[in-house]
């Protein structure tokens, strides 16, 4: 990877800035969103999901979300609103794929994030009056390459910021934005990587999701392979997304064959292996380190969706997934004659993220067992016009606000902090300039501004109102 009008600076803890240059024609960056602009760029407050969940909810709640399963219906307001301050437009004019806020920089530091999409990698840096500033950007040598997902850290001993990326390739390469180059990469997938998650507590373990069947977990400050998660009871068909849970313990992944699976990390074969994973010195061995293999996840379930599910995300000991577009197929019938009927109607229609838990309401999660076939759902976000896969959502860094966008460019966001999921009040965004699909949403740490970004190699730039 080469690095791409980016100008030379020392190294230390604030990443050096581009030389100025425009990503693309001035028609398609408006750093002024004013006057009639900001006339359709709407915030608009939609009502709430108004029907109730089969799965009974007023039995003892679930950790995590402690006033979620109570039986309360009290409904608010959604307290959160947007305005539209700035959009612009990379010129390779190819969708963006993935976007990523560095969540690992300090209070004061300058409001940093990440697009990928094509060979391209572009860090930018948020300011006041919605300025959107180029920092550095990246072209892989390799014309064919396309990065789908990218995820930030940083170094353990220098406190530099680091970002990963990833795509159609298969190749994990580790980005320096303080040296300004690629330090690391990583070949060991079959196929396409999809997502790039960091461990919450440890910010050397990466985990990464594949078109190849599995998951692999990495220790990026050994350069070892930790363990690869697939082969006999594993995801049958393309990984498309995983989470870590908040305590980094419990990973659940999704993908093509409508699963989802829980693989815990914190088992003693697991603990071992990182262990073993920080310990290993090639420089003091000619063996090389034995990557754990496990074939069986710990819970596995196909009732919550019936097509590819391709974006997950732990919300306490609770789970968020979405689907593409539900089409019932002549093999998925039987499935959908043995799937209960309290979950029949969530399956009918796959335009929601889905809140749901393994196990019925009152079992804990961490004593779940791999035979489990239960799940509970406790809520559905309802939203519209989103039938294409690859369409990935966020929350905030307090898990206080949900954001996805559909593909006709439009924004929901839900606030989380409700007595019940169901009771979730949506703001929809929208701008009559954006009518692209978005492929994904960050939110910068103090959640103040959301970036979305979008097939047509578009990105905007929503600032909370306070």
């Amino acid at each position: 990877m080469s690095e791409r009008e980016v100008s030379t600076a020392p190294a230390g803890t604030d990443m050096p800035a581009a030389k100025k240059q425009k990503l693309s024609s001035d028609e398609n960056s408006n750093p002024d969103l004013s006057g009639d602009e900001n006339d359709d760029a709407i915030s608009i407050e939609s009502g709430t999901n108004t029907e109730r969940p089969d799965t009974p909810t007023n039995t003892p709640n679930a950790p995590g979300r402690k006033s979620w399963g109570k039986g309360k219906w009290k409904s608010k307001k959604c307290k959160y609103s947007f305005k539209c301050v700035n959009s612009l437009k990379e010129d390779h004019n190819q969708p963006l794929f993935g976007v990523q806020f560095n969540w690992h920089s300090k209070e004061g530091d300058p409001l940093v994030f990440a697009t990928v999409g094509s060979n391209r990698v572009t860090l930018y840096e948020c300011h006041s009056q919605g300025e959107i500033r180029l920092l550095q950007s990246y072209v892989d040598a390799d014309a064919d390459e396309n990065f789908y997902t990218c995820a930030w850290t940083y170094d353990s001993n220098t406190s530099h910021p680091l970002l990963a990326v990833a795509g159609s390739r298969g190749i994990i390469r580790i980005i320096n934005p303080i040296t300004m180059q690629c330090i690391k990469h990583y070949v060991g997938h079959g196929n396409a990587i999809n997502e790039l998650k960091f461990h919450p507590r440890d910010p050397n373990l990466l985990l990464s999701v594949s078109k190849d069947h599995a998951l692999r977990l990495w220790n990026i400050q050994t350069d070892t392979l930790v363990a690869i998660f697939g082969g006999v009871e594993g995801h049958r068909d393309e990984v498309l997304s995983a989470d870590y849970d908040l305590l980094g313990e419990k990973i659940m992944s999704c993908g093509m064959d409508h699963s989802l699976k829980l693989w815990r990390i914190n088992s003693k074969r697991m603990i071992n292996a990182i262990k073993e994973s920080y310990d290993y010195n090639p420089n003091k061995t000619n063996r090389p380190f034995i990557s754990q293999k496990i074939h069986f996840p710990d819970f596995s379930t196909r009732d919550i969706h019936r097509n590819y599910v391709d974006c997950v995300r732990w919300l306490g000991d609770l789970i968020l997934s979405k689907s593409g577009r539900a089409i019932l197929h002549s093999h998925q019938k039987c499935m959908k004659d043995r799937v209960s009927r309290n979950l029949r109607r969530h399956l009918s229609c796959e335009n929601a993220i889905v809140c749901w838990k393994p196990g019925k309401m009152e079992d804990d999660i961490d004593k779940i067992k791999p035979s489990e076939s239960n799940v509970t759902i406790l809520g559905r976000f309802d939203y519209s016009q989103c039938d294409i896969w690859y369409m990935r959502f966020s929350m905030d860094f307090w898990q206080k606000m949900l954001a996805l966008g559909n593909q006709v460019g439009k924004l929901y966001v839900w606030d989380l902090e409700v007595e019940d999921p169901h009771k979730a009040k949506c703001t929809t965004l929208t701008h009559h300039k954006c009518g692209a699909a978005i492929r994904q949403t960050s939110f910068s740490r103090d959640s103040s501004i959301l970036i979305a970004v979008c097939d047509d190699a578009s990105i905007w730039r929503w600032d909370r109102l306070r």
